[in-house]
């Protein structure tokens, strides 16, 4: 396992991206255009809301992004649910980043909620996750609660943020 850093670049991230991170078998991020940050900013596993551990991350906005053109056709917004998937892809990252083994799952969130829109005139995104727990069993399960941010405005919130991480046999 790469060394354990308090913030990561976008090639530290492609690092991940192609399992060397954490190990082949481990939690990888989704590569681009599916990769939702830029850079991850903070991460530590005793701070955020709950003193269990945060994330912090940012994406660059430009109007050439891949969704602005199909979604939707003369009223382009970023989907909601690639916002969603920027904050379970985090929560991933933190599990694999604390050293549990197994690849990456999302698995569910108890709410969420929309209050705006990113758009081509948006500049930057930013995401946050505060941990609320982590579980271990037959998986390790990580619960969090996050934001995200349009040009410093709070637009999507979620609750209950689960990714759970699960050991595949090769057959």
């Amino acid at each position: 396992m790469a060394q354990k850093k308090s913030s990561y670049t976008y090639e530290d991230l492609l690092s991940c991206v192609r399992g060397e991170m954490f190990g082949q078998g481990n939690a990888q991020l989704p590569g681009p255009p599916m990769l939702m940050f830029d850079r991850i900013t903070k991460i530590d596993e005793v701070s955020g809301k709950y003193c269990k551990g945060l994330v912090q991350a940012d994406f660059d906005i430009n109007p050439d992004l891949w969704f602005f053109s199909c979604h939707f056709l003369g009223d382009p917004v970023m989907p909601g649910c690639l916002g969603l998937d920027a904050l379970w892809q985090l929560t991933g990252f933190f599990l694999g980043w604390l050293g549990f083994p197994g690849r990456g799952r999302a698995i569910s969130t108890g709410s969420i909620k929309f209050s705006g829109m990113v758009t081509p005139k948006t500049k930057l995104i930013q995401y946050g996750i505060d941990f609320k727990r982590i579980l271990r069993g037959r998986l390790t399960l990580g619960i969090a609660d996050g934001w995200m941010k349009a040009d410093g405005d709070i637009i999507y919130t979620a609750s209950d943020l689960r990714v759970g991480l699960f050991c595949f046999q090769k057959n």
